[in-house]
């Protein structure tokens, strides 16, 4: 019979269950409907709306500090010489994977951005045996071999590599890899992170007004506010990511991750129109062919020595 503060305990944590599926859900949600945002700020060009999110991103994350009184801890790190400069690496990677994911939605390449985050976590799989050595289960090579044949696949469809889906899966692969060598907390590893790239974006965003070819303040409240707010959309999902990851198994995170790319998949075919050839599907489709096996195998063994998922920028 169950005593009653056991089924206290297991109600609770149901309950918290239920709040980090409900967590996980917005965050990649958020990260899902990306696109449709982004597109927005077209007039703007990836570089200016890449230099506005990096500033806006650090007053939302400057706030949140201060609100947390985290500011010690965002202190702490920078005096730790091995995790300041990991995250002035990762700050690298994450600028230019936000760069290349906003110049590939603002230039018609939605659905190769998805491909990038699809292919993403058979790239961790891969820097887990090149830089740390790691030794692959039988399923995992199979998903990785895929992969490769997707990849191939794809630049006969393209009739060229789908570069910007490369950028995007290994230098996100990457950042993950040096986040996890930081092991910093999500908003302190932010802050450090958008601290590390302040001045070159103030500077760009100085030099584009004071040329005269900004837009900041040339195409309206409205621009102005998107511009603003990337900071902010910017935030919201990783803080929703933080408090999924604290409530529920890695595993599910891991089958939620797979929400973002395939919500940019349709919105860029559905909404955006673009032209999805026999090719591109059948590579999409050894793509997916390839996570399904990696997905099952992470779900059998459920201790999966894969690098774990990080949130979508």
């Amino acid at each position: 019979m169950t005593s009653p503060s056991a089924a206290g305990q297991r109600t609770d944590a149901d309950a918290e269950h239920r709040r980090g599926i409900a967590f996980g859900v917005t965050a990649y949600g958020l990260w899902g409907l990306f696109p449709l945002y982004w597109s927005l700020l077209a007039a703007a060009g990836a570089l200016e709306t890449l230099a506005h999110r990096m500033i806006w991103s650090l007053v939302v994350v400057a706030g949140l500090l201060l609100w947390t009184r985290r500011f010690g801890s965002y202190l702490a790190v920078l005096r730790n010489r091995r995790q300041l400069l990991l995250l002035a690496a990762a700050a690298v990677l994450i600028s230019a994977n936000w760069g290349a994911y906003i110049w590939g939605v603002t230039h018609g390449h939605v659905v190769e951005t998805a491909l990038g985050y699809f292919i993403g976590p058979l790239v961790s799989v891969l820097l887990g045996v090149v830089l740390l050595k790691e030794r692959l289960r039988r399923a995992q090579w199979i998903a990785v071999g895929l992969g490769l044949v997707a990849v191939v696949v794809l630049a006969v469809g393209y009739g060229e590599m789908p570069w910007i889906a490369l950028v995007l899966a290994f230098s996100f692969a990457t950042y993950g890899l040096v986040k996890k060598l930081a092991n910093v907390g999500a908003v302190e590893s932010m802050a450090v992170e958008t601290s590390v790239t302040l001045l070159p974006a103030v500077a760009y965003v100085v030099a584009l007004e004071a040329s005269g070819s900004g837009t900041f303040a040339t195409l309206g409240a409205g621009h102005m506010l998107l511009l603003i707010g990337g900071g902010f959309v910017t935030m919201v999902p990783l803080l929703a990511f933080a408090a999924a990851a604290v409530r529920i198994p890695l595993s599910v995170i891991g089958l939620l991750q797979y929400m973002t790319p395939s919500m940019q998949f349709a919105f860029g075919v559905l909404v955006f129109g673009e032209q999805m050839p026999p090719e591109r599907w059948l590579g999409f489709g050894i793509v997916w062919l390839a996570l399904a096996v990696l997905t099952f195998d992470g779900l059998r063994r459920r201790t999966p020595k894969t690098l774990e998922p990080e949130p979508v920028p």
